[in-house]
């Protein structure tokens, strides 16, 4: 791994890189709120009436996994490559879970950063990293088809195939199968569970990026 040095203990690194999410995350949150309407500019505006719940959930889901990092890699080029990879998943999931979108703008970013960050075996051998790419968007693609072919219904969109090869270019082709299984059995289980309290229609669309971004988190300190 790539490494610059650990400069403080792991509370304090935590403590540093979780402030920093917490001061970048209002930026995050109306760029959140900004992009999706760029590309749809008949999307609703965001509710205002719960606008400081929403800013406060918003720092929290930047804050903790940037602590987190800060934890396991400290105020190392990993640590803040790790929370760069954190902040750009809390904000695709949050934008996806609200308006079903993953922005091109993001997800390429975070592919080619994942690629750039690797060059150095930071957390994964370049040659992985790349295979990860080409393997993550494949492997969907040829989903997606085998399902269009089926059902005459589009079961993935474009920026599902994008992110699981962005989780590639960071984390290497071995962890795809470990990402897809996690997000894959949580979004069962929650899909179940919202069955079961609300009643809510499981013909709804599902939006996936939230599974796949958390499963993504998770896998960067599973496998290292």
């Amino acid at each position: 791994m790539w490494a610059l040095g650990t400069f403080a203990s792991p509370w304090a690194s935590a403590l540093a890189l979780g402030l920093l999410a917490t001061v970048l995350s209002p930026f995050l949150a109306w760029w959140a709120d900004w992009l999706p309407r760029q590309i749809d500019p008949e999307l609703p505006p965001p509710a205002k009436l719960s606008s400081l719940s929403r800013r406060l959930c918003f720092a929290l889901l930047c804050a903790l996994p940037a602590a987190a990092c800060g934890w396991r890699y400290g105020l190392s080029f990993a640590g803040l490559a790790a929370t760069t990879f954190a902040l750009l998943l809390a904000t695709l999931a949050w934008i996806d879970a609200h308006t079903g979108l993953l922005p091109d703008h993001l997800t390429l970013a975070l592919l080619w950063l994942g690629l750039l960050v690797n060059l150095n075996h930071t957390f994964a051998m370049l040659p992985d990293a790349v295979i990860g790419a080409a393997c993550g968007y494949l492997f969907f693609w040829l989903i997606y088809q085998a399902f269009l072919l089926c059902t005459g219904r589009e079961g993935l969109g474009y920026g599902d195939f994008k992110l699981l090869a962005a989780l590639g270019a960071w984390l290497g082709w071995a962890a795809l199968p470990n990402i897809v299984l996690f997000a894959s059995v949580s979004a069962l289980l929650i899909t179940l569970l919202r069955r079961w309290r609300s009643g809510t229609d499981m013909g709804l669309a599902l939006h996936y990026g939230p599974y796949l971004a958390a499963a993504g988190a998770f896998q960067l300190f599973w496998q290292f």
